[in-house]
C-alpha cells in the first residue's frame, strides 16, 4: 500500500467514516436508515423519487442529517443498492 493510501485509510478510521473495503450498503441501510424509514418508504406508490439524481440527492440529505459522512463511493453504493432492490430507475 502506498503512503497516500495509508494516509487516506488512517484519516477515514480517525474520522469514524466507513472503510471502503468493508462498506456494505444493505447493512448500512439496516443499521442507519431503518430508524427513520421502514421498507414501506421504498414501495409506496406516491414516492417522491422519480430518477437516480433525486435518489442520490435524498441519500446525500440523509447522510448529512444523520452525520454519517459517507464517502462519494459509499453514497454511490447506497444509491445503486436502493435502485437495484427497490426503484429500478434507468441508469
Amino acid at each position: 500500500m502506498n503512503p497516500l493510501s495509508l494516509s487516506l485509510l488512517a484519516a477515514a478510521l480517525l474520522a469514524g467514516g466507513p472503510v471502503l473495503a468493508d462498506f456494505d450498503p444493505a447493512r448500512f441501510i439496516k443499521e442507519k436508515c431503518s430508524g427513520c424509514h421502514d421498507e414501506r418508504v421504498y414501495a409506496r406508490p406516491d414516492h417522491r423519487m422519480q430518477n437516480l439524481q433525486q435518489l442520490e440527492a435524498q441519500v446525500r440529505r440523509c447522510d448529512a442529517n444523520i452525520n454519517t459522512r459517507l464517502f462519494d463511493e459509499d453514497i454511490a453504493a447506497v444509491v445503486k443498492y436502493l435502485n437495484d432492490t427497490h426503484y429500478h430507475f434507468d441508469k
